[in-house]
């Protein structure tokens, strides 16, 4: 069992199969594509906000408590791939919501902000929002603060407080943006 789980790779597949069996197996209404696209929108979605409130419960405040030897350890290593499942969770994570929101046909409706899809339409701008300062403010800042860029000290330090702010701007975003997800009802 230990060599099971011990290989990530092998434990998605494997998930992924127990899913499959779950969805064909014992779902009675049927698999349609909507369900399997909010299917994957709910995973992004729990990856990219995972990390979010990783990064900002649990890393961020613990840095300056970390002896110097070893914090070369979380930002050469840990945080770089980190923020790869990060951003890509973000982007994956408003992709599968775009079509989610277009397999339903209210994609238009929601971004515009027209009733009954206003709830629905201000958590995909709020997502919208996030997921632009993942890409453009926070992963750009973050190379340059982790050294995966080129910087001087004291760009790489205010690197660091620019994604550090914005990644608490997210984190703020993202407690309404969750309200509005769970709950809209919009089929």
């Amino acid at each position: 069992m230990a060599k099971f789980f011990g290989n990530l790779h092998l434990v998605l597949v494997a998930g992924l199969v127990l899913s499959f069996a779950v969805m064909f197996g014992l779902d009675g209404d049927g698999v349609t594509a909507q369900s399997i696209t909010r299917w994957l929108h709910t995973f992004f979605g729990i990856v990219w906000i995972g990390l979010l409130y990783y990064f900002n419960f649990v890393q961020i405040p613990t840095m300056p408590k970390v002896p110097a030897e070893l914090k070369p350890g979380i930002s050469k290593h840990i945080a770089p791939s980190a923020l790869f499942f990060f951003r890509w969770g973000a982007a994956l994570t408003v992709l599968f919501g775009l079509i989610v929101a277009g397999q339903a046909g209210y994609a238009h409706q929601a971004f515009t902000l027209q009733d009954p899809y206003k709830l629905i339409g201000v958590g995909m701008w709020l997502a919208v929002i996030m997921a632009f300062n993942v890409w453009f403010i926070i992963w750009p800042n973050q190379k340059k603060a982790l050294g995966i860029v080129e910087a001087d000290d004291a760009t790489k330090a205010k690197a660091a407080t620019t994604a550090m702010m914005t990644s608490r701007l997210n984190t703020l975003l993202s407690i309404p943006m969750l309200y509005t997800m769970v709950s809209f009802n919009g089929g």
